[in-house]
């Protein structure tokens, strides 16, 4: 896939903004708070109907606006296809795939697909678990219809059961009803230990050879998934918590307190790790990701780069640029220094000053 043109109205920084992008490699480069990252996440945030920061939507409509707009048009399979995005600060976004409205954002996957690479993503491993079941449900969500199902509905019913578990201190009669969300919670739960699994296996089947080449031949790396409880354990458990559930009102066990963990020679990395292993396996994982959605939507997903390469030495810098020669890549920088020193080829490059872009 392809994207083609990005226009903007009252985002973030930009009052109007209008962009055509090559096929290849296109540099966003400028100082620091110019906003060239708010150019990538609204891309990414037209493509999933999530912001890659997490940003409420009233965060993103520009400063005493109360709406903005998103319009992306892209190009998959040789057709191409226009995305509105209508942000609102009080009300629902609305979506539109080539001018007919959605319901349901799931409708947005198969359509397009992108990988986010930020600074943030470098420090995956040595932050706490959220952030790495974020980066397992940013990816499956677009690549599976019904993983994105499956976690909606299973976050739902973790919020309701906790709400329940809060009311039941209050009102003991309630208690007789906790089975019915329990039983929903075991459903869903189990749909998405199993897509995980599934998942972290593909991943592993790609990141070995990759992080070997990273490393020099030196290191061997090995993701394992540890899932918070065992599909054969998961209803005995959800059951013998249910007195503690009750007494700290939240629910204790199920896939929302899954992680992973990365082992190089069986040493958890996680906590035992160099900064340097732990950003050589970020990188790793993030060149995997990539890998892995080629293999499953038969087609190439876009690459949103955002200020990585400064985080990264000259060895990691080429690697990277080396490995994502052949897609779609959007990449912000400070300057053009390092593709200029690694002959790096640019195909199209923007100046960002100030909310202002500028071709050449």
């Amino acid at each position: 896939m392809l994207i083609k043109t990005l226009e903007l109205s009252n985002f973030r920084n930009y009052e109007h903004l209008s962009m055509d992008f090559s096929s290849g490699t296109n540099i966003l480069y400028g100082d620091n708070a110019q906003g060239k990252t708010n150019i990538l996440e609204a891309v990414y945030l037209c493509g999933t109907t999530k912001s890659h920061r997490g940003s409420k939507d009233r965060e993103i409509i520009k400063l005493d606006e109360d709406e903005s707009h998103i319009r992306l048009v892209l190009e998959r399979n040789n057709i191409c296809h226009k995305i509105d995005m209508h942000l609102k600060k009080n009300k629902p976004k609305g979506v539109a795939i080539d001018g007919i409205p959605i319901k349901k954002s799931s409708e947005l996957f198969g359509i397009v697909n992108f990988v986010f690479f930020s600074p943030e993503d470098l420090s995956i491993i040595k932050n706490g678990p959220s952030e790495r079941r974020r980066f397992i449900d940013l990816e499956l969500c677009q690549l599976d219809k019904m993983y994105f199902h499956n976690l909606v509905n299973y976050n739902k019913i973790v919020n309701q059961r906790n709400n329940l578990l809060k009311q039941i201190s209050f009102n003991k009669n309630l208690l007789d009803t906790l089975s019915i969300w329990d039983e929903q919670l075991l459903d869903y739960g189990i749909k998405i230990i199993t897509s995980r699994e599934k998942f972290i296996e593909n991943i592993n089947a790609i990141i070995y050879d990759i992080h070997k080449k990273l490393s020099g031949n030196k290191e061997e790396l090995i993701i394992k998934y540890e899932p918070n409880v065992l599909i054969d354990h998961f209803r005995d458990k959800l059951e013998k918590s249910r007195e503690r559930d009750i007494s700290n009102k939240i629910t204790n066990v199920g896939p929302h307190r899954d992680d992973i963990s990365f082992l190089i020679k069986d040493i958890d990395i996680r906590r035992f790790g160099s900064q340097g292993q732990q950003r050589t396996s970020a990188l790793s994982l993030k060149l995997a990701e990539i890998e892995l959605v080629k293999t499953i939507i038969k087609d190439k997903p876009v690459l949103l780069l955002d200020d990585v390469l400064s985080e990264l030495d000259r060895n990691r810098q080429n690697y990277l640029l080396n490995s994502i020669n052949d897609i779609q890549t959007l990449i912000t920088c400070t300057g053009l220094e390092e593709f200029i020193n690694n002959r790096f080829e640019i195909d199209k490059v923007y100046r960002v000053v100030e909310g202002t872009v500028t071709s050449g």
